[in-house]
């Protein structure tokens, strides 16, 4: 008698319903987590939802913090892709920073982004670990904004530009919170994209107006562009 055999499973198909069983266990933990908040939902709630077991949770996660992760990581990625095709729509520097701005404000009203990044993302995670999440998500695309607007500038190097950066991305991270965290949230966003606004409009006119040695506010220069290369500072 022959020995009957099943066919090997093609490693592809492995690949593709574990991936498939990621997406559904980080789709899950985002839509629980932003309704129930993390402390009151349970691993088995989790893998309820997502119709998996949870042994394949564990395959995949260490735990229940390493899950919210990688929701948090979910809803802030897809957070900055949509900022980011809303910036690219825009034209020129400063049309794209208020493209950014509107849907950026618009996202943080949203209850997952709200519940999951703003609120229970620094507690959960820890500031280091948020931070990092941020800087791959939030802080690039701050950053790639400032780039586009001072980069060009004689008097504005790689330095200053990360100062800048930071400085909008820390205004940004306060605008989401007073907005998200506000009891009438639209009327909050409209006063900050106000407020940022008024603050662009002001930038754009120092900056346009700068000479070779940056802008200048009184009269006297707020930036002392580095010396050339052989010379030497007075």
């Amino acid at each position: 008698m022959t020995e009957s055999r099943s066919a090997p499973v093609p490693v592809a198909a492995v690949a593709s319903a574990s991936a498939a069983t990621k997406r559904s266990l980080v789709g899950a933990a985002v839509e629980l987590f932003a309704a129930r908040g993390y402390a009151a939902t349970s691993l088995g709630a989790v893998v309820g939802a997502a119709d998996v077991t949870k042994g394949a949770l564990y395959h995949h996660f260490s735990g229940k913090q390493a899950l919210f992760e990688a929701a948090f990581e979910q809803v802030a990625t897809e957070a900055d892709t949509r900022i980011r095709a809303a910036m690219d729509d825009a034209g020129d520097p400063w049309s794209r920073a208020l493209a950014g701005l509107g849907t950026f404000l618009a996202v943080v009203q949203e209850p997952r982004y709200r519940r999951i990044v703003v609120q229970e993302g620094p507690a959960v995670l820890g500031h280091e670990r948020f931070r990092e999440q941020e800087e791959r998500s939030t802080f690039a695309t701050v950053h790639d904004l400032v780039d586009g607007i001072l980069g060009s500038s004689d008097w504005a190097d790689e330095e200053l530009v990360h100062t800048f950066a930071r400085i909008f991305y820390g205004a940004m991270a306060s605008a989401g919170t007073t907005v998200s965290t506000a009891e009438d949230q639209e009327a909050a966003a409209g006063r900050v994209e106000t407020a940022v606004g008024f603050l662009l409009d002001a930038f754009q006119v120092l900056v346009e107006g700068a000479g070779p040695d940056g802008p200048a506010v009184g009269g006297q220069r707020t930036v002392t562009a580095p010396p050339s290369v052989g010379t030497s500072a007075t």
